[in-house]
């Protein structure tokens, strides 16, 4: 009987050491899988752009429509998407109807959404509700942006695929200096591995002497951001919160309620459009680089 006992008990450890194993080998594949999805950018694969546009506005009402060398801005934003790669679809979503009918015109397709979106965001939140394909990626493309480059938008969807523990992705590049204490320019602060820590309208970081560091590498947010599309869903129910209301920037909320935020940096000089008399300026850009 003693042998018997110790011959069942040598059984159940075996039994149970064969189960470990082969529970080892099944997260190894599972993992294995996984990965292997993340280096076939099978992992939210599905991407759409969005561009929000909205007429209203406190700084330029009606900005969209305005025309830069005889197109329409937003038409220009939408032709530079359109280039992406990475974008199966790219659509406007807007609360106004001379918007819509304008977008139209030159082809573009467009979700209509409410009024009550509070920044666009949400606006395309909305969208990515209203579309009647499913999405894993949405890149929020601001209208304002009309020499947006293809290749930031594909960049920050790749950065995406490849962070699976982030929700956000977004693109900066080198402040200039005369920009430092620009408002409209929103600077970001990343940590060591390219996930955002900050982003504010003051210049950040900001040093006891209150002048700008020329030796130092300050970083210009370009707006655009691609969200994924399951947290995108949840994104309007969030509160907002202390830091997003003072900054007047919805990224904040994001990180407040402590979700990851993927960047990457490039190399591209910023201009967009944020007042009237930034239109004459973007036309002069366009002409000297022959885009008609």
């Amino acid at each position: 009987m003693p042998i018997c006992a110790e011959s069942g008990s040598g059984a159940k450890a075996w039994i149970a050491h064969v189960g470990v194993l082969l529970g080892s080998c099944v997260a190894a594949a599972a993992a294995g899988y996984y990965l292997r999805r993340l280096r076939s950018r099978s992992f939210r694969s599905r991407v759409i752009g969005v561009i929000p546009a909205r007429y209203a506005s406190s700084r330029f009402e009606g900005k969209p429509l305005v025309p830069i060398l005889g197109k329409p801005m937003i038409q220009r934003t939408w032709e530079r998407a359109k280039l992406a790669s990475s974008l199966d679809s790219v659509v406007v979503a807007t609360d106004d109807e001379r918007i819509a009918e304008c977008c139209r015109g030159f082809g573009a397709d467009v979700i209509m959404t409410s009024e009550s979106c509070r920044n666009g965001a949400e606006r395309c939140s909305e969208a990515l509700q209203k579309l009647a394909k499913t999405y894993d990626i949405v890149v929020n493309i601001q209208g304002d942006e009309p020499l947006i480059e293809p290749e930031i938008i594909d960049g920050i969807v790749q950065a995406l695929q490849r962070a699976p523990d982030a929700v956000f992705s977004t693109a900066v590049t080198s402040l200039k200096p005369e920009h430092a204490f620009d408002s409209n320019r929103v600077k970001c602060v990343i940590d060591s591995n390219g996930y955002a820590i900050y982003f504010s309208r003051g210049l950040i970081p900001f040093n006891k002497s209150g002048k700008v560091n020329p030796n130092f590498p300050y970083l210009l947010h370009l707006g655009i951001q691609s969200y994924d599309s399951e947290f995108l869903k949840i994104y309007p129910k969030l509160e907002p919160t202390p830091l997003q209301l003072e900054e007047d920037l919805e990224q904040l909320k994001v990180l407040e309620n402590g979700y990851k935020m993927k960047v990457i940096k490039v190399d591209h000089d910023a201009h967009g459009v944020d007042t009237p008399e930034d239109v004459e300026k973007m036309e002069a850009i366009m002409r000297a680089k022959n885009i008609e």
